[in-house]
């Protein structure tokens, strides 16, 4: 079971070796990068990859390490009890399945995204310690141990908006997807628009990373947010000519609102054109 990429996704070589690393030694692949490099897609690509089904637990600011788990329902039987109905004498009606449960009774050996884990508390990591290195887990309620029957493929993104506790680091293999640099974002982009015109995404290439390198920029434009572009303007017909003009009046590029996400970067292009008509007088 090995991954080498897929049609739809372009891995570089170093990913591919994270990726059958983690599955060699049957760790946890930890993926951090940039949002928008593809953390969550790969999941997918590796499952289409290796023809595993995918498993997908987004985590919030909410979730709780038990609810990938089981979670009982009190409520719900306390409800029935009281209407009298005969599922309350069998506690197993009230145990919802999590992901992770999921995941371990799962006939072929599944792929398990936990998706940007760093969203959740602190203590999330670190409750899911245990099941994630022995691959089982007990129902107080029902007085069972689920065992995984097999282990299962765990790929977890961070966007790194909290530091994750040590312990759990030691129990994963880490990889950090770096921006693609303007070769593999061709590849990229032909895998998403074939036969586009090279004209246009070599134009709009240059300004893509031109942007991405202004000084002071709150938040830089990824992936996905090129990809957005270059779709409206092939939609617009913007022609390279008009990408390659350096007018100081259009500084902004066209359809600007694709990459620039916020009013301060907006704002920063707006002074820098500015600056750049004041000293063209």
């Amino acid at each position: 079971m090995r991954f080498e990429g897929t049609k739809d996704y372009v891995a570089d070589t170093d990913l591919k070796v994270a990726v059958n690393a983690a599955i060699s030694l049957e760790r946890p692949l930890l993926i951090k990068g940039e949002p928008g490099t593809g953390k969550t897609v790969l999941a997918a690509e590796i499952a289409k990859a290796v023809g595993a089904p995918l498993i997908e637990w987004h985590i919030k600011s909410t979730t709780k390490a038990l609810q990938g788990l089981y979670e009982y329902d009190a409520v719900s039987r306390l409800r029935d009890s009281q209407l009298g109905d005969p599922r309350v004498s069998d506690i197993k009606n009230y145990i919802r399945r999590g992901k992770l449960w999921e995941a371990f009774i799962s006939q072929q050996r599944p792929v398990l995204l936990i998706d940007e884990i760093d969203k959740a508390d602190i203590e999330f990591p670190n409750d899911l310690l245990l099941e994630l290195d022995r691959m089982e887990f007990h129902v107080y309620e029902t007085a069972e141990t689920i065992k995984a029957k097999q282990r299962p493929i765990v790929i977890i993104t961070s966007n790194n908006e909290k530091e994750l506790p040590d312990a759990f680091l030691r129990r994963c293999f880490f990889h950090y997807i770096r921006f693609p640099d303007e070769e593999t974002m061709k590849a990229i982009v032909e895998v998403h628009f074939p036969g586009i015109k090279r004209r246009l995404v070599s134009e709009a290439l240059k300004m893509f990373y031109e942007i991405r390198e202004v000084p002071g920029l709150k938040k830089k434009p990824s992936t996905s947010e090129l990809l957005d572009w270059l779709k409206l303007l092939m939609v617009e017909d913007v022609s390279p000519e008009m990408l390659r003009e350096r007018d100081p009046k259009k500084l902004i590029p066209p359809l600007h609102g694709a990459l620039l996400k916020n009013e301060q970067d907006v704002h920063l292009f707006e002074r820098l054109a500015f600056l750049a008509r004041r000293e063209g007088r």
